[in-house]
């Protein structure tokens, strides 16, 4: 395969992941996965994802440290006039990756915690769980300082399922 080849398999294979999953992937989560199995360098498929972002492939939201990534309708349709082009190796590969790492990679991108400072020279920290695309919970809490603020994102990371069930217990 020449240089552009290549590049259009790796495009296809974020899209190939992307579409396959129901939730965002972050870019970690896929980059992970495509180096862990060499399929190309950080350099070259950092490129590859730029590319795919400017043509409107893939849809990229930055939620603190993380960029979450989703498949576009246009990327659905370049993907299904492509997607032939991935060997079954390949494809095995990578629904043997999501299978087996379905759970963990939910987790990680279905809580999340962000904070921002206000004109009010406050921090919100803004905390939410989701499953599937739904909203299950949202929680905007004003702190006066940035270190709390960041604290309490954390806190949410770790103990996100502990303060769900105490809200639900005592709210119904």
């Amino acid at each position: 395969m020449d240089n552009t080849e290549m590049r259009t398999l790796y495009k296809l294979i974020i899209l190939y992941m992307l579409s396959k999953v129901d939730y965002s992937l972050t870019r970690t989560q896929l980059f992970g996965f495509i180096l862990d199995k060499e399929y190309t360098d950080f350099f070259t498929l950092q490129d590859v994802m730029s590319e795919l972002i400017d043509n409107k492939l893939i849809e990229s939201k930055s939620a603190r440290n993380a960029s979450h990534l989703l498949i576009t309708e246009k990327g659905r349709e370049t993907f299904d006039l492509l997607k032939n082009d991935i060997n079954e190796s390949i494809r095995g590969e990578i629904d043997t990756y999501l299978e087996d790492n379905d759970v963990q990679l939910r987790n990680e991108v279905s809580i999340s915690a962000d904070y921002y400072k206000t004109t009010f020279g406050e921090y919100v920290a803004e905390l939410s769980a989701r499953e599937r695309n739904i909203d299950l919970l949202t929680i905007k809490i004003t702190m006066p300082t940035e270190e709390a603020a960041n604290e309490i994102c954390n806190n949410w990371q770790k103990r996100n399922q502990d303060v769900y069930a105490y809200l639900i217990e005592n709210l119904l």
